[in-house]
């Protein structure tokens, strides 16, 4: 499933070498005894899969670190390709003083352990998904690790789901709490709109289908019914975009690997998961100096 857009490019390198050197610097942020005893002669390392079916995500990750290091990473297979079939895989070779490739040995492959795993969840979803005949978007949430968003976030890109909004600045999405404080969503919509103008679109979270009618009238882009049951929602959001059909409807709360193909409607546009970035299988990834 190798991707036909270069996804590395949406990335600053600045970003990139930023990252790399927190990752690097949180690992060995003193001495390195171990370093010592191999010194800096130029060796060859093998980067290793041995989760076949894996998707693989992460490379420009994986690329920022050894570089930072004065280290060159060949890649034997393009990011998104689906890894395997057999039990290891040959994935890259890195090249560079041995001393260095050990040094971001862990912090890469922690690193592209975990993109590789959200990458094959995402497509693992996206695949039940298309096969129903579903045409919508899946998508992740906010809930991501504090301090690695941007590379959950950049795998689900890979595995081929939409990564929602980055952070609270990206869209407005006025939750229960938002409502309850504000007094209504009539009013929390209006609030919302005075700041951001046309420039973003606004979300409201919905616990019912009245919820969603009036989030739908006071003018909001998109509606989430949240923590509905399939049946319910299969109501709500057949109602809803019947009145309002250009309102983009989403679903999320509860939703998961194992009961996803109950959620699947036409009347929904969007699907949002937490189960990307939560709870995801790792890929299992080693290199090893040759």
């Amino acid at each position: 499933m190798a991707t036909t857009l270069d996804l590395s490019h949406a990335i600053p390198p600045q970003t990139l070498a930023r990252l790399a050197r927190q990752w690097l610097a949180e690992d060995t942020p003193n001495f390195d005894p171990a370093g010592l005893c191999v010194g800096s002669r130029e060796v060859q390392a093998t980067l290793l899969c041995k989760s076949p079916g894996s998707v693989l995500a992460g490379c420009p990750f994986f690329n920022a670190v050894f570089a930072e290091l004065g280290c060159a990473v060949d890649w034997l297979h393009p990011e998104g390709q689906i890894l395997g079939p057999d039990t290891v895989t040959q994935t890259a070779v890195v090249t560079g003083p041995a001393r260095c490739i050990l040094l971001g040995e862990r912090p890469a492959l922690n690193c592209l352990a975990r993109t590789s795993g959200i990458a094959s969840r995402s497509h693992q979803l996206l695949a039940v998904a298309r096969s129903a005949g579903w045409a919508g978007q899946l998508s992740g949430t906010r809930k991501t690790t504090p301090g690695f968003r941007l590379p959950e976030k950049y795998a689900m890109l890979v595995g081929g789901v939409s990564t929602h909004r980055h952070d609270l600045s990206g869209m407005i999405m006025l939750k229960d709490n938002h409502v309850k404080a504000s007094g209504s969503i009539t009013q929390a919509v209006r609030d919302a709109r005075s700041v951001c103008g046309f420039s973003s679109k606004i979300e409201v979270e919905c616990a019912s289908e009245n919820d969603g009618r009036e989030a739908a009238k006071a003018g909001v882009d998109i509606i989430m019914l949240d923590n509905f049951t399939p049946e319910s929602m299969h109501s709500a959001a057949h109602s809803l975009k019947q009145d309002f059909p250009s309102v983009v409807i989403e679903a999320s709360g509860g939703i998961t690997p194992s009961n996803l193909n109950l959620y699947l409607s036409h009347h929904v546009d969007v699907i949002s998961l937490g189960c990307i970035t939560q709870g995801y299988p790792t890929v299992d990834f080693s290199l090893k100096v040759q």
